[in-house]
């Protein structure tokens, strides 16, 4: 390794850690050998204009190609906000809208503003959202660049996701001020260790769990708990990878196939609580302002009931704020155990906890201590920018001179449902799981719940009929309390339609059926039916982790025909409220600020 040869791979595009891991050495080495011959990027601007006139808008890229670094010099106070990185399933555009209000709010107060990110179609990378905008990849290497370059008084880690999270103890190794909640708060809260510690410290529940570095611990931990279990990587986004599992030999095909365990990477193993009742909160702190003291405000943003059974990834539930079947125990509870958790993390901004509610007991199922992608869809709720009150925060200003001190219950009800892709999937099955599949979501807003959560399937593109037939087919688990939802169908005027062994149950609850064969029985069956566009509802609730072949050609012929479907009891059971509401008294459509 000499200077020469160093600065020919630097400016081929090979990254320190490449260079280190081809080499034996560290990237922290590498790092500092381009440190000592001063080997360092310079700094590009964008023509936006074409070489038509003078182009002024501050859109830098990296190279190491030798030439003028045309970043200009500012003596103001500059913070750099960290990015989501590339967009896929997973990594939700909702962490943008933090980006962006975080942009927005620091400009306000007078500071000079950076925005590191490498995607060009967010808004965070609009030529007018920051005052700078670093097109770069989300990696130490880089960030550390610009931040010396740039010289920032700090930097924002909070607002991207998990990926700029997971860089922040990194960059405070080296030497990058990071605002907000420390990094070894955030360590605390993703090291499942460090984590089950904290809860046991504050008296907290949390299921039953493991951690797993190879096949063979994984199978001892989910014999000890019992299956179902929860498993999944740790330090990752959207859930991916996270399944649900019920036998040995599905989690032995998890650990070969899904995911590479270590002792660096563990997998997290959680015994699932079937039909409980998942909860998120969104809260914002400034506890982290007052070192070593017991000041600061821990406030609640937004409660939300998850509408869809625990263990379907909150990216994709959808969801109820405030609560509609909570006991007022039960919600003292969460705000008691969100606030203990915010300050002994000593949060300054954003947090968000995942709860689990089954007889009445409150469960933690995880702590992120950043915003989260449910912040922009209570902050319409609610009416506070959550995201712009955090960042103001991490400047340095208290909840009480922001004047948001205080819960705010709205009056109304909010709706957040998914959108997803599955009708540009062919054959791929449409049932929720912990791993993240949507790519988008809309709210619906009423002072009924019921047309709340109709509009929210109207503008999902599912709208809820108001009349016609539905069809039901439905797991042996919840066949005890399928005849209950479809009597409410039936009470609507709704004709029935099933097969086999559901059908059988619904008649023996009293209810008139029109039975029809099996797809494998024979014509007519419930794809003839949805071809001819003779179902107006499907509701098919899955049989387990492997669904069978019929139900999967179910849901998807339901998908591509535009025919609603509910793939819970508790979603449809919502949609038939929804319904009533709408044959009730219709609805009307006003502008968010009106709410408000």
């Amino acid at each position: 390794m000499n200077a020469e040869l160093l600065a020919r791979a630097k400016a081929l595009g090979f990254s320190d850690r490449q260079i280190a891991r081809l080499t034996g050495r560290s990237e922290e080495a590498i790092r500092a050998l381009r440190a000592e011959w001063g080997l360092v990027p310079s700094y590009r601007l964008v023509d936006t204009c074409a070489a038509e006139f003078e182009a002024y808008t501050p859109y830098y890229y990296s190279t190491y190609d030798r030439g003028d670094d045309e970043v200009r010099p500012s003596d103001r106070r500059k913070v750099m906000i960290l990015g989501g990185g590339p967009n896929r399933i997973g990594q939700g555009i909702e962490f943008d809208y933090c980006c962006v209000h975080a942009s927005f709010a620091l400009k306000a107060i007078g500071f000079e503003t950076l925005m590191v990110n490498s995607n060009p179609e967010t808004v965070s990378t609009d030529y007018d959202t920051s005052d700078r905008l670093y097109f770069e990849p989300l990696t130490l290497e880089d960030v550390l660049h610009i931040y010396h370059r740039e010289r920032c008084w700090g930097a924002i880690a909070q607002f991207g996701g998990q990926t700029p999270l997971n860089l922040a103890l990194g960059l405070e190794r080296n030497g990058v001020r990071i605002l907000g909640t420390s990094p070894q708060s955030i360590e605390v809260a993703e090291d499942r260790k460090l984590f089950a510690a904290m809860l046991t410290r504050l008296g907290i529940a949390q299921p039953p769990n493991g951690i797993a570095t190879n096949e063979a611990e994984a199978l001892v931990v989910a014999r000890q708990l019992g299956y179902p279990v929860l498993v999944r990587p740790s330090f990752v986004l959207g859930g991916r990878a996270m399944q649900i599992v019920d036998a040995d030999a599905e989690l032995q095909h998890y650990m070969r196939v899904a995911v590479e365990a270590s002792p660096e990477r563990p997998v997290l193993v959680d015994k699932f609580l079937e039909d409980a009742t998942e909860v998120d909160v969104d809260c914002i702190a400034d506890v982290g302002l007052y070192p070593g003291t017991d000041q600061g405000d821990v406030v609640l943003g937004g409660m939300l009931e998850h509408i869809e059974f625990a263990g379907v990834h909150s990216g994709d539930a959808a969801m109820v704020l405030p609560p509609h079947t909570l006991t007022d125990r039960v919600m003292r509870a969460i705000r008691e155990q969100t606030h203990a958790m915010a300050r002994e993390l000593r949060v300054a901004g954003l947090m968000n906890v995942q709860y689990a509610v089954k007889d009445e007991t409150v469960y933690v199922l995880e702590v992120n201590p950043r915003a989260s992608r449910t912040v922009p869809f209570v902050s319409k709720a609610i009416g506070v920018p959550l995201a712009k009150l955090a960042a103001r925060i991490m400047a340095g200003q208290p909840l009480r001179e922001l004047g948001f001190t205080s819960e705010i219950w709205p009056v109304h009800w909010a709706v957040k449902e998914s959108v997803f892709p599955f009708n540009r999937f062919q054959g791929q099955d449409i049932l929720l799981s912990p791993e993240m599949r949507s790519t988008g979501e809309v709210m619906g807003l009423d002072a009924d719940l019921g047309i709340a959560y109709a509009k929210s399937q109207m503008a999902a593109g599912a709208p809820l009929p108001l009349e016609g037939r539905v069809f039901i087919s439905v797991c042996d688990a919840d066949k005890p309390g399928v005849g209950a939802v479809a009597r409410l169908y039936a009470d609507l005027g709704f004709g029935l339609v099933s097969a086999g062994r559901t059908a059988g149950v619904l008649e023996a609850a009293g209810l008139s059926v029109q039975r029809i064969f099996k797809l494998q029985e024979g014509r007519p069956n419930a794809l003839d039916l949805l071809k001819n566009r003779d179902l107006q509802l499907v509701i098919n609730t899955p049989s387990g982790q492997a669904p069978r072949a019929d139900e999967v050609r179910i849901r998807t012929t339901s998908v591509y025909t535009g025919t609603p479907i509910m793939t819970t009891l508790s979603g449809a059971r919502a949609a038939a409220h929804g319904i009533a509401a709408l044959r009730r008294k219709g609805y009307s459509v006003r502008p968010l600020q009106e709410y408000h």
